[in-house]
């Protein structure tokens, strides 16, 4: 991730907070669409944030992508991915797996094993440069992804930086992505680039956010902050608390998306719809391809 000036400017109040309302996904999958959804369709650079709770035989089963990446982060479970390029995998509890769809991928993503699998998946829309990038992979374990802690507060860094700890992911297009767990009485006070966008989406607890006198707001909320906001968190509940914050640079490019594919015009869309039909020009792989 490439250097960039912080400027610590702490919001007096984030910009929208709403409850993302569970809705069928996949193949009897359920999850809570915090981003690409009625109410935020995008956050520049980001396109859909899902958390996802997928109970076997229900999963993700082959489907195409196209000019972004996907990072799955497991909170409980595990998920098995194969791809048409013969990658296969599986990630379970604070794993993360970080894909670049690039010029194209088809894959599955179905849960390992029997009881209930959850987790959370963001899309990060790539710029136009690098739409057309062969498909690429970076995975995490849980054990490796960098730790610290700081005054009742403990972060594991997935991707930037926070508390001194870096992550080795390298984003394409400039990410932070952040979880924050604090004690009972911790407080956080986070900088975040001054013209990028960020959300926080809480897992487990309560908090209050950006002055310490508002109300407390639970688990499954989105936050969502405008440029040059800082996030300000307090634990006043006896529980801990946990956060994931995600800011990213605006691309400030067009976007066309039609389902799994994003691209900057609606001319490419139909070159990614005959791509993909016709396995050409990065589906090849996919012609007779399906997932075990």
């Amino acid at each position: 991730m490439r250097a960039i000036s912080l400027k610590l400017q702490i919001s007096l109040n984030f910009t929208r907070r709403f409850l993302p309302k569970s809705q069928s996904e996949g193949d009897g999958a359920v999850v809570r669409r915090g981003i690409g959804r009625s109410e935020l369709k995008s956050l520049d650079p980001f396109l859909m944030l899902d958390y996802f709770s997928v109970t076997p035989p229900a999963g993700f089963p082959d489907h195409p992508h196209r000019g972004f990446e996907t990072v799955t982060y497991m909170l409980q479970g595990g998920i098995t991915h194969q791809d048409f390029g013969g990658h296969k995998g599986t990630i379970r509890t604070g794993d993360v797996q970080w894909m670049t769809a690039g010029r194209g991928i088809i894959h599955s993503e179905m849960p390992a094993g029997e009881g209930t699998h959850k987790g959370l998946q963001l899309w990060i829309n790539l710029s136009s440069k690098d739409k057309m990038v062969e498909p690429n992979y970076q995975e995490l374990l849980s054990k490796d992804i960098p730790k610290a802690e700081k005054d009742g507060v403990e972060v594991r860094v997935i991707a930037g930086e926070a508390f001194g700890a870096h992550s080795p992911v390298y984003t394409r297009t400039p990410t932070m992505f952040l979880d924050f767990t604090l004690t009972p009485g911790a407080q956080l006070h986070q900088t975040i680039p001054e013209s990028w966008n960020s959300f926080v989406y809480i897992i487990d607890g309560e908090g209050v956010f950006s002055i310490p006198n508002s109300s407390p707001v639970i688990s499954h909320h989105l936050l969502v902050f405008g440029p040059g906001e800082g996030l300000s968190v307090w634990n006043k509940s006896s529980k801990p608390l946990r956060i994931l914050l995600v800011g990213g640079q605006p691309l400030n490019e067009p976007v066309v998306q039609y389902g799994p594919f994003v691209m900057n015009t609606q001319s490419e869309i139909q070159q990614t719809f005959d791509d993909y039909k016709y396995g050409k020009n990065g589906f090849e792989r996919g012609r007779y391809w399906k997932s075990q």
